[in-house]
């Protein structure tokens, strides 16, 4: 329980991240966990305000002796992804976060954890509460919806702050110091279809793919992941033979999750040609991916259609569209060595009703790579003659190795650890990019400790790691 999580060292933040949880914060649902991060800052003394989207800027002096010291930035997003197994009964709008701690790590019961950002966060609010820490002149900004298209750091009220360093406490490994990242595009499918009833003759299943690992899809694309929906529309293909017809299609959950879970409802003309198609595609499918998903399922179970069936030549639209259309890892760059360039992650898809739903998000570090990998994204789509919407572009972070504040926290990291740290550009979406182009000419860096399986259930932290990342940022906020 959290209980365990309060027993941690170093309390301080352990316990205001377990504080945390306790508040449901979902993108776009941030009322309470606003409101919980003003009182904190009001109940501490400190100067607490809004800008007109709902981001919470708290204020505080620097510590005795360091008045002279720069304004330095502490940045964090206090919305997180709620996501859970199928299997698990909780309710994200009710109850807070069932921690537990297992070893090294602290997890969570079937749902994510909210790491991500919430131990970052927890990192500010801690210096914020403290009275013995040395550090500069602080402005604590806390955006809103940062999961779900970066609503927050988009329209962050101009003039508000007036520091000039920035560290972002959203990277997810404890040796890196992140300077850029990439930006990102959501292309949104909308198709009708058209129907017919489903013949009483035919035997109906719902088959699933389900317990693939999931993920980031920015900071685990490369890691050649299974997407559910891919698989199940790959299975669907593979038993069309017997006489297999598709009724609904739900796969997926959030555009910046890896889907992990996918549903179909189908109807059967030769049910025991089906179980043979079904079983030789799983066989296939679960050869090629026991490696990096050594837990795939595919199971089909008798269920009652919750609609009519997809005429033929839809369906076969439908499904080849899935099949063709690009996900993962779109191109390295030839620059940065093992940086992803562009990438794609068909996330959501929703089929019912003659309405079909796609959600999608494509990022890349550079704009001409950004726009050609939404373009080869849509292109099967656009065969279809679905509507396709371009939304939510946000730009990336040009990285900057030179930076004054990246020389200074490299030397620190070295000091303390005996290496240098690993300093690099990510593919993931921060809000660096976009917060510096609103406070132009910001030195900027992001770091944290390490958190495995973000965006998932699986989601952990490493109870070392975050003992490591304190002591460095706390160095840090010395120096400054």
């Amino acid at each position: 329980m959290s209980n365990q999580v309060r027993q941690l060292e170093p309390s301080a933040p352990w316990n205001i991240f377990a504080d945390l949880n306790a508040v449901p914060r979902p993108s776009k649902k941030e009322e309470r966990i606003s409101k919980w991060v003003q009182d904190f800052g009001r109940k501490h003394g400190l100067e607490t305000f809004t800008d007109d989207f709902g981001n919470v800027i708290i204020k505080k002096p620097a510590s005795p002796g360091r008045e002279k010291s720069p304004v330095t930035i502490l940045q964090g997003h206090i919305d997180m992804v709620h996501s859970k197994n199928a299997d698990v009964d909780f309710d994200f709008d009710k109850q807070g976060i069932d921690m537990y701690v297992d070893g090294d790590w602290v997890r969570a019961r079937g749902t994510t954890l909210g790491a991500d950002n919430g131990l970052g966060v927890a990192a500010i609010l801690a210096v914020l509460a403290s009275k013995d820490i040395s550090h500069p002149p602080l402005e604590a900004l806390f955006t809103l919806d940062e999961e779900q298209g970066l609503g927050g750091a988009k329209n962050l009220g101009k003039g508000l702050l007036k520091g000039k360093l920035l560290l972002n406490l959203d990277t997810e490994e404890d040796h890196v110091l992140t300077i850029g990242c990439a930006g990102g595009i959501d292309s949104l499918i909308d198709w009708t279809y058209k129907e017919e009833a489903a013949p009483e003759s035919m035997k109906t299943f719902m088959v699933q793919v389900s317990s693939l690992q999931g993920g980031h899809s920015g900071m685990d694309i490369h890691r050649g992941r299974g997407n559910a929906n891919k698989i199940l529309a790959r299975v669907l293909m593979a038993c069309v033979p017997a006489g297999l017809r598709l009724s609904a299609f739900d796969g997926g959950n959030l555009r910046n999750e890896i889907p992990r879970e996918a549903k179909a409802w189908v109807a059967v003309k030769n049910e025991k040609r089906f179980a043979k198609l079904l079983k030789a595609a799983t066989q296939e499918v679960a050869t090629e991916f026991k490696t990096v998903e050594p837990n795939l399922k595919v199971t089909a179970t008798e269920a009652t259609l919750p609609g009519k069936l997809m005429r033929k030549p839809d369906q076969a639209k439908f499904l080849n569209a899935v099949r063709a259309v690009q996900n993962g890892v779109f191109r390295m760059s030839p620059d940065i060595p093992g940086l992803v360039e562009a990438s794609t992650n068909l996330a959501k898809i929703t089929l019912r009703d003659g309405q079909l739903k796609i959600g999608s998000l494509q990022r890349s570090s550079v704009e001409s790579s950004k726009a050609d990998v939404a373009a080869a994204f849509r292109a099967p789509f656009d065969l279809l003659g679905a509507e396709v919407e371009l939304a939510n572009a946000y730009p990336g972070w040009q990285p900057n190795p030179k930076s004054k504040l990246v020389q200074k926290m490299s030397g620190i990291y070295q000091k303390m650890f005996g290496d240098a740290p690993v300093i690099e550009a990510c593919h993931a979406g921060l809000e660096c990019g976009i917060i510096g182009e609103s406070y132009p000419g910001l030195d900027m860096v992001s770091f944290g400790p390490l958190i495995e399986g973000a965006h998932s259930p699986d989601e952990r932290a490493s109870v070392s790691s975050f003992k490591k990342f304190w002591g460095f940022y706390l160095e840090v906020l010395a120096a400054i």
